[in-house]
C-alpha cells in the first residue's frame, strides 16, 4: 500500500511536467500553423475593372501571392460581384465577415455610422495637400478608430477623388440651376440632405443602375469622381460636366478585423505594409490620370465648365445648415480633427 502510494506521488509530477512541455510544443506548433496558414480570400470593389480602384486592388492582390509564394491568394471582384452590385451590402459582408477585404468609400461606411460622413462634408477641403494632411494625420487616425468599431481594419486610404456633377440640361454655375432637378447622389442622408439644401430632387439607386437611368431619362443629373465618370462611360448619357470639388471621397483599403487578428504576426505586418503601399499607389495614379480623363471627356463631347471662387462661395453658403445639422452626429472632436483645428 506504502509503494502504491509513493509511486502515484512520484507520478504526479512527472505527467505535470509532461503536460507543461506538451503545451509548450503546441504552442509553438500553433505558432508554426499560424506563420504557414494558407489563405484564398476574395475582394470587392465598387467600379469597373479599368479603374484606378482595380488597379490598386490587383497590386495588392499580385505583391501578397508574390511575397508569399502563392500562400496567400486574393480574387479582385469589380462591380460588387460579391455583393449583388451593392456597396452597402458589401461593407456590412466586409464588417460580418463573409467578405474578406473591401476597397471602399467612407460614404458607403456611413450606412454603418453616420460619423464616417465628416470626411465628405460639403466643400470640407480645398485642394489635396489638405486631404492629405488629414489622413495622414489625427484625422486619419480617428477613422481607423471608426473602422475598428466596426470590425474593419484599415490598411490604407486611397480615394475616389473630388466629387464633381453631370447633367443634360446646361452648365451648372448656382444653386439655382439645381433647382428641381434630379440627381442621384451615394444613399445616405448627408447628401440628400444637402442636395435639398439645393433645390435639387435628390434620388438613390445603386451605381449599377445610374447608366440604365440616366440612358431612359428617370434621373436628371449624377455625381461622381473624374475616374468613375470617365470608367463608367457617363459621357454617352450626360452632355455637361461641372467641376465644383463639393465632396472629397476617401477610399479606404479595409480587411475583416477578426480575419486580420487572427493571422501570424508576420502575415499582419505583410498586409499592413503591401496595404498601405497599393492604397498609396491607387491614390497617386488617380491623380496623375484625372487631367488626361478630364482631357477625354473632352474630347468626346462633354461641355465642361468650372466654378469660380465666388460661385464656389455660394454654394459654401448655401451648404453651411449641413454643418448645423450634423456638427453633433459626426462629434465635435472629429469634425475639429478634419477642419485642422
Amino acid at each position: 500500500m506504502n509503494f502504491k502510494v509513493r509511486r502515484k506521488w512520484l507520478l504526479g509530477p512527472l505527467l505535470a511536467v509532461s503536460a507543461m512541455l506538451a503545451a509548450c510544443g503546441g504552442g509553438e506548433d500553433s505558432a508554426e500553423n499560424a506563420a504557414d496558414k494558407e489563405y484564398n480570400l476574395k475582394m470587392s470593389i465598387t467600379v469597373a475593372d479599368t479603374t484606378t480602384w482595380y488597379a490598386g486592388a490587383q497590386k495588392l492582390a499580385e505583391d501578397i501571392e508574390k511575397e508569399t509564394d502563392g500562400r496567400i491568394t486574393i480574387d479582385v471582384f469589380a462591380n460588387e460581384q460579391l455583393s449583388g452590385g451593392d456597396s452597402g451590402k458589401a461593407v456590412e459582408g466586409l464588417s460580418k465577415g463573409s467578405i474578406d477585404l473591401t476597397l471602399n468609400s467612407t460614404i458607403i461606411y456611413s450606412i454603418l455610422d453616420e460619423r464616417f460622413g465628416v470626411a465628405s462634408a460639403p466643400f470640407l477641403f480645398n485642394s489635396y495637400e489638405e486631404v492629405d494632411k488629414a489622413f495622414e494625420g489625427e484625422a486619419g487616425e480617428q477613422i481607423k478608430s471608426l473602422l475598428a468599431e466596426k470590425n474593419v481594419h484599415a490598411l490604407g486610404f486611397s480615394e475616389n477623388g473630388f466629387r464633381q456633377i453631370t447633367n443634360n440640361e446646361g452648365p451648372i454655375e448656382s444653386v439655382d440651376d439645381l433647382s428641381g432637378m434630379k440627381v442621384r447622389i451615394p444613399g445616405i442622408t448627408m447628401y440628400t440632405d444637402l442636395f435639398r439644401e439645393y433645390g435639387a430632387d435628390p434620388a438613390t439607386m445603386t451605381w449599377s443602375e445610374v447608366f440604365t437611368a440616366l440612358q431612359q431619362g428617370t434621373i436628371d443629373a449624377q455625381e461622381n469622381p473624374i475616374d468613375v465618370i470617365h470608367s463608367s462611360k457617363i459621357d454617352e448619357v450626360q452632355d455637361y460636366l461641372t467641376l465644383w470639388n463639393y465632396s472629397y471621397d476617401p477610399l479606404v483599403l479595409g480587411i475583416n478585423k477578426e480575419l486580420y487578428d487572427s493571422m501570424s504576426d508576420e502575415d499582419k505586418a505583410l498586409f499592413d505594409r503591401l496595404g498601405k503601399e497599393a492604397a498609396d499607389y491607387q491614390k497617386q495614379l488617380a491623380r496623375e490620370k484625372e487631367a488626361q480623363q478630364l482631357s477625354e471627356l473632352e474630347e468626346k463631347g462633354m461641355k465642361v465648365n468650372k466654378l469660380t471662387e465666388e460661385q464656389v462661395q455660394a454654394f459654401k453658403d448655401a451648404s453651411q445648415p449641413i454643418y448645423d445639422k450634423y456638427k453633433d452626429i459626426w462629434g465635435e472632436d472629429l469634425l475639429k480633427a478634419f477642419q485642422g483645428n
